[in-house]
C-alpha cells in the first residue's frame, strides 16, 4: 500500500488537484464541471463509453467458443492453442494496432474489407486483444461445472442452445460478468490500439488525455478528463470486483476435476467454429504483421538491418537492450508487490479485504499517460529526484504488471489448506518456516507463471513509458510507435520488424509459462 501510494495515489492525485484549479491556481470545482459539460467533452466520453461497450459484446461473442473449447473439450496439443488464445493479451498495444493496420489496410489481405480508419478496425483489435479474458476466465469456471444437470435438461427434450441458456450459462454469469467487466475497463482506457487505428478521426478519453497534455500543454482539460476516467474505471472495478467474488464463490463449490472429453459426432462442428476464430481472429494478425516485415520491398532482410540504423541517437538494438533491462527491472518490482499484496488478501476477510483488492486494481485502469505525467510533477521532491533515475521508466511499468501477478497468485494462495499451516505450526514451525515449507513449495508454479506474465507485460507497456522515456533510450514500444507515425518505407519497415521481434519474444515468454502452468483457476 506504501508502494502504491507514492507511485500511483500521489501522482494521480496530484493531476486531479490541477483539474479543480483555475489559471491563477485557486480553487475552481466548477470550472473542472464546465470544461466535462462541453459538447466535445461530452462527445469524447460517449464514444468512449459506446466503443468499449461495443467491444465488451464483441469479445464475449467471440470468447466464449473458445472458452467452451479450452474448457470442455479435450485436443491434442492443448498447450499450444493455450499460447495462441494468450499472447495477443499480453503483446504490447501498439503491436496490436500495427498488425491490424497491416491486416486492414488498402492493399493488405483484408483490404477489400474496406475497414482501416474505420471504428470496425478498433473493434475487432480489441476484441483480438482481449479474448483472452473471457476463454480463460469463463473457461476457468466452465472447466469445473458438473456436466449432468445440462445433460439432464438435453434428456427432458431440450435443444442444445436451450440447455445452454437455462442451466450453462446461468451457472457460468458469475464469470461472465467478471470477465466483461474487466474487457470493458481495458477497452474503455486503451492507448495504443486507439491511437495507431484512430488516427485523428477517433478518439478516446485516454488518448485525449495524452494529445491535450503533450501537444497542447492544456493541463486543466487533461485533468478534468483524467477526473472524468477514474469515475468509470471505479464503476467498472465495482462491478468486477462483485463478479469476482461471485465467480470464487462458484468454483468453490465445485468440483476440482476437469471435464473435458474428446469430441465426437456433432461436438466436431463446434470444434472446427472455435478453432476457425481462434485461428482466424487470434492467429492471422500476428502472422501477417510477421510475413510483412519480410516484404515491406521485395522478400529481404532489409527491414531487420533497419534496426542497427541509429535514430535521434538510439537504434533499435539499443531500445530492444533497453526494454529487456527495464522490463526485469520492472519484473523484480511488480513480483515482490505482488506476493506481498496476494499474501495478504488471501487472509484478509470483509470489507477492508475487498477495498485494498479493488485498489490494487486501480493502475490498470487509471490512463498511463496521467501517472506518468503526474511522476514528472511530483517525483522531483523526494530524496534523489527519481526523475532522472533509470528506475523511473520500470516502476511506471511495475504499476501495470503489479496487479497481473495479484490475480495470478490469489487464487493459488487461498487454494491453500489452512489446515497445512496449521499443522506446521503445531509441530515448532514460525510463521516465516511455515510460508518457506507449506506455502511457497504449493505456489511455486503459480509465481513462475506471474513472474512471465509481469515480464512480457512490461516489455510491452506503451502508454506511461511513451510519455517518461528519454528520446535517445526508448524502449522497443515507443520506438515501434514513432516510426509508424513518420512517413517512409524505411520507418514502417523498421517499424514492422521491431513489432515482430516483440511478437516473437511474448510468444516465447508465453510457452514457457504455459509449461508451467498451475491449472484453470487462474484470471486474466
Amino acid at each position: 500500500m506504501v508502494f502504491l501510494a507514492v507511485f500511483f495515489a500521489w501522482p494521480v492525485a496530484a493531476i486531479l488537484r490541477r483539474g479543480l484549479l483555475d489559471d491563477a491556481g485557486g480553487w475552481d470545482p466548477v470550472g473542472a464541471l464546465r470544461v466535462l459539460g462541453r459538447a466535445d467533452v461530452l462527445h469524447l466520453a460517449a464514444f468512449t463509453l459506446g466503443q468499449a461497450a461495443a467491444s465488451t459484446v464483441l469479445t464475449l461473442a467471440v470468447g466464449m467458443p473458445v472458452a467452451w473449447l479450452l474448457a470442455r473439450v479435450d485436443l491434442p496439443g492443448r498447450t499450444l492453442l493455450r499460447v495462441l488464445v494468450t499472447v495477443p493479451f499480453v503483446l504490447p498495444t501498439v503491436v496490436v494496432g500495427v498488425a491490424f493496420r497491416v491486416l486492414l489496410v488498402d492493399g493488405g489481405p483484408l483490404g477489400w474489407l474496406h475497414l482501416d480508419g474505420t471504428v470496425w478496425a478498433i473493434l475487432l483489435a480489441h476484441a483480438f486483444f482481449n479474448t483472452a479474458v473471457v476463454a480463460r476466465t469463463v473457461g476457468g469456471l466452465w472447466s469445473h461445472l458438473d456436466p449432468r444437470a445440462e445433460q439432464a435438461a438435453r434428456s427432458l427434450g431440450a435443444s442444445p442452445l436451450r440447455a445452454f441458456t437455462s442451466v450453462t450459462l446461468p451457472a457460468l454469469a458469475p464469470a461472465v460478468a467478471s470477465a466483461a467487466s474487466v474487457v470493458f475497463l481495458f477497452c474503455a482506457t486503451s492507448f495504443g490500439v486507439v491511437l495507431v487505428l484512430g488516427g485523428s478521426r477517433y478518439r478516446t478519453l485516454e488518448t485525449e488525455v495524452y494529445t491535450r497534455t503533450v501537444d497542447y500543454l492544456d493541463l486543466r482539460t487533461a485533468a478534468a478528463l483524467s477526473l472524468l476516467q477514474l469515475v468509470v474505471v471505479l464503476a467498472a472495478l465495482a462491478v468486477g470486483a462483485r463478479a469476482r467474488r461471485r465467480r470464487e464463490t462458484a468454483l468453490s463449490l465445485r468440483p476440482t476435476a476437469s471435464t473435458a472429453r474428446r469430441p465426437r459426432g456433432r461436438t466436431w462442428f463446434g470444434v472446427v467454429g472455435a478453432l476457425v476464430v481462434v485461428v482466424g481472429l487470434l492467429g492471422v494478425p500476428p502472422l501477417v504483421l510477421v510475413l510483412r516485415s519480410f516484404s515491406v520491398v521485395g522478400w529481404s532482410l532489409d527491414a531487420y538491418r533497419g534496426l542497427g540504423v541509429s535514430r535521434n541517437g538510439a537504434t533499435g538494438l539499443d531500445a530492444l537492450s533497453t526494454s529487456l533491462r527495464t522490463a526485469t527491472d520492472a519484473t523484480v518490482i511488480s513480483v515482490v508487490m505482488g506476493l506481498l499484496a496476494a499474501v495478504a488478501l488471501a487472509r484478509a476477510h470483509g470489507r477492508l479485504g475487498s477495498l485494498a483488492d479493488g485498489a490494487l486494481m486501480l493502475p490498470l485502469g487509471v490512463s498511463a499517460v496521467t501517472v506518468g505525467f503526474g511522476f514528472l510533477i511530483t517525483l522531483g521532491s523526494l530524496p534523489g529526484d527519481l526523475r532522472t533515475s533509470p528506475l523511473l521508466v520500470p516502476i511506471a511499468q511495475a504499476l501495470v504488471a503489479t496487479p497481473l501477478v495479484v490475480r495470478t497468485l490469489l487464487p493459488a494462495l487461498r487454494s491453500v489448506d489452512e489446515r497445512l499451516r496449521q499443522a506446521a505450526a503445531v509441530l515448532g514451525a514460525s510463521p516465516l518456516r511455515v510460508w518457506r515449507e507449506v506455502d511457497l513449495p504449493l505456489v511455486a508454479r503459480a509465481v513462475a507463471a506471474a513472474t512471465g506474465f509481469a515480464y512480457v507485460v512490461s516489455l510491452g507497456e506503451f502508454g506511461a513509458t511513451t510519455f517518461l522515456a528519454r528520446p535517445d533510450r526508448p524502449t522497443l514500444p515507443v520506438l515501434v510507435g514513432t516510426l509508424i507515425s513518420r512517413p517512409g518505407a524505411e520507418n514502417t519497415a523498421t517499424a514492422l520488424a521491431a513489432a515482430t521481434v516483440l511478437v516473437v519474444a511474448t510468444a516465447a515468454v508465453v510457452a514457457v509459462v504455459e509449461s508451467v502452468r498451475v491449472g484453470e483457476l487462474g484470471e486474466f
